[in-house]
């Protein structure tokens, strides 16, 4: 039987634009190689390919492209609309915002080369995909090297934004450091404020789903590690009352942070196997309230476990005080995880509280 891979359309057509214009840009780049005189041009420019800060009015089409351009083989490794949307969102909005950057750059700096750097690559839509996935799954812990090394996924961001900055410092690759810090504040301010999810409590009634997610730990200083957090914190409370005043964002109702705390107790329990389910299936009234309902079962039966368990404690052997014999210890086991926590490779869920 012939091996069939299940591909979704978007992730199909992301994955052959990035093939195609990564091949192009290198077989483009080889033929501009001069070694007629005895040199190596090392980074021919390729502006129709990738942008180019000083020559980007000639071919706008590039803050497209070049997030789809991969200089080197090694550089790389939600439902179909949400999620063409999202990466349209993390390769346009980073792309446009680096122009000025370099332009102004090299206006300071008196360098007339730094106009004309040669930014490709999808660092800032890899920046985005772990930042979508600590909005998912943030307790999750997951150990490489057979249990050597444990990453909590809430840490990715920023372990992230941390080694392309320091890279862009020693190695100078600036680009991917820009990228990366573009490439989070994007995918992060769609995903916080404009961003349809499935509804995991049951308490929509529109059918849409919920926008955005207000809940207090997808904050963005929440990026970070603790002790970052107060400052960043801050900042991040003076430049949200800013935009709010000026009617380019709309603060989040206490009802909304209500809820969006509930969907991440909600996603916590689901695991990402049932979230990605969910998405796939349309958010379906129906299955959440199903699933709703499963959860109470699992909760009261626990509840009653408990209290066999401590009525035993009190007399194992003896009568109880009504006059009726006391109810054996209760040898079923405890309720499991929902179904799909452990299928996410080798992670498990560590609550803060734990």
């Amino acid at each position: 039987m012939p091996l069939r891979v299940n591909i979704p359309p978007a992730t199909r057509i992301v994955l052959v634009s990035l093939l195609a214009l990564s091949l192009l840009y290198n077989i483009a780049r080889w033929r501009q190689l001069d070694t007629s005189a005895g040199g190596v041009q090392v980074t021919p420019i390729i502006p129709y390919l990738t942008l180019v800060p000083s020559l980007f009015y000639y071919y706008p089409w590039t803050i497209v492209t070049a997030t789809f351009v991969e200089q080197n083989i090694f550089t790389r490794a939600w439902g179909s609309r949400e999620f063409s949307k999202f990466i349209a969102a993390v390769a346009v909005i980073p792309s446009v915002a680096i122009i000025p950057i370099y332009l102004i750059w090299g206006g300071i700096g008196g360098s007339s080369s730094r106009a004309l750097t040669q930014i490709c690559g999808g660092v800032s839509i890899q920046a985005s995909f772990l930042v979508a996935f600590k909005q998912l799954v943030p307790e999750h812990t997951v150990a490489l090297f057979k249990g050597l090394v444990k990453v909590r996924v809430k840490h990715f961001p920023a372990l992230f934004l941390l080694l392309n900055t320091l890279s862009g410092i020693i190695a100078g690759t600036d680009t991917a450091a820009i990228l990366a810090w573009l490439g989070l504040l994007t995918s992060w301010t769609y995903l916080r404020f404009y961003k349809r999810q499935p509804d995991l409590t049951g308490t929509s009634t529109n059918g849409l789903g919920i926008k955005g997610d207000a809940s207090e730990t997808f904050a963005f200083a929440c990026l970070f590690p603790d002790v970052m957090q107060p400052p960043i914190g801050f900042v991040a409370d003076q430049i949200h009352a800013v935009l709010v005043a000026f009617k380019i964002l709309t603060p989040f109702s206490e009802d909304e942070i209500a809820s969006g705390n509930q969907q991440v107790l909600a996603r916590g329990e689901a695991g990402l196997p049932t979230l990605l389910s969910s998405q796939r299936a349309g958010g379906r009234g129906s299955g959440k309230r199903e699933e709703a309902e499963r959860r109470r079962a699992l909760a009261l039966k626990a509840l009653d476990q408990r209290l066999q368990t401590a009525a035993a404690g009190r007399g194992p052997t003896g009568p109880s005080t009504s006059g009726e014999p006391s109810q054996p210890r209760s040898t079923s086991p405890n309720p499991s995880t929902a179904a799909g926590q452990g299928m996410l490779g080798e992670t498990t869920y560590n609550p803060e509280n734990a």
